[in-house]
């Protein structure tokens, strides 16, 4: 029942994310570990067709992680089902911390932490590019930990397994689709990166509060309200 607005929230989150302080500033550096490329005169200079394909193996990489996440959270929720108000209550609450964080309003130490996986050597073929990807998933910055964290929250109050997945895997494509198309962009020039730069900061906020707002849907129980009067209405189109 929470699915149609709950993949609206994880969309806006995976797109969020990805424009968040911690992860938009380093994609040049993605970019050239991905080819092998030189960054030269605000210019990328790497083959085009290598750079797009590699692209889509680093989204296929962390796609599957985000996935798996997804539906390893709805599993367990789906064992706990007893404790499904407790579970949505407490995923709320959290939801809500993680929003906070994300805005800046709140400056937990333990939440600020960073987890990364480095790899020494570049990406040498499609297949290496997968594994990297996997590797950002599995080690994401602590914006897009939070932000994962509360969708992750979300899926494991979910009623079914699919819809864990299908939650995560709309967060998946709110981070690929600026990914390739920021990707691309570059590829010509870094001018348009150092102009998002400087709005980097309001996008973080308004991630927050996008987050705080779906917490405090989860919370208050108005997440299947909404949902169940969607589903309605598009019975009624339909």
């Amino acid at each position: 029942m929470m699915q149609d607005i709950g993949i609206f929230f994880a969309l806006a989150g995976g797109l969020l994310s990805f424009f968040s302080p911690c992860v938009f500033p380093l994609l040049p550096a993605y970019i050239t570990h991905l080819t092998g490329g030189k960054i030269e005169n605000s210019m990328i200079h790497v083959n085009r067709k290598k750079l797009y394909m590699r692209s889509i193996g680093f989204i296929v990489g962390f796609s599957i992680i985000f996935i798996a996440l997804g539906a390893s959270a709805s599993f367990i929720g789906k064992i706990l089902m007893n404790y499904r108000l407790v579970i949505m209550q407490a995923a709320g609450i959290l939801i809500i911390i993680f929003g906070l964080q994300m805005a800046g309003l709140l400056k937990f130490k333990l939440l600020m932490k960073e987890k990364k996986i480095q790899s020494k050597h570049h990406s040498k073929s499609m297949f290496g590019s997968v594994l990297l990807g996997m590797a950002f998933a599995s080690g994401w910055s602590p914006c897009v930990g939070l932000a994962l964290s509360s969708i992750l929250l979300l899926a494991s109050s979910s009623d079914t397994l699919s819809q864990g997945i299908f939650l995560l895997g709309a967060y998946s494509l709110g981070m690929a689709i600026p990914f390739f198309v920021i990707t691309i962009v570059v590829s010509y020039s870094l001018k348009t990166m150092k102009k998002i730069n400087k709005h980097l900061s309001k996008l973080s906020f308004v991630n927050g509060i996008i987050m705080v707002m779906l917490g405090f849907l989860v919370l208050s129980g108005q997440m299947q309200k909404i949902s169940a009067w969607l589903s309605s209405f598009t019975l009624f189109l339909f």
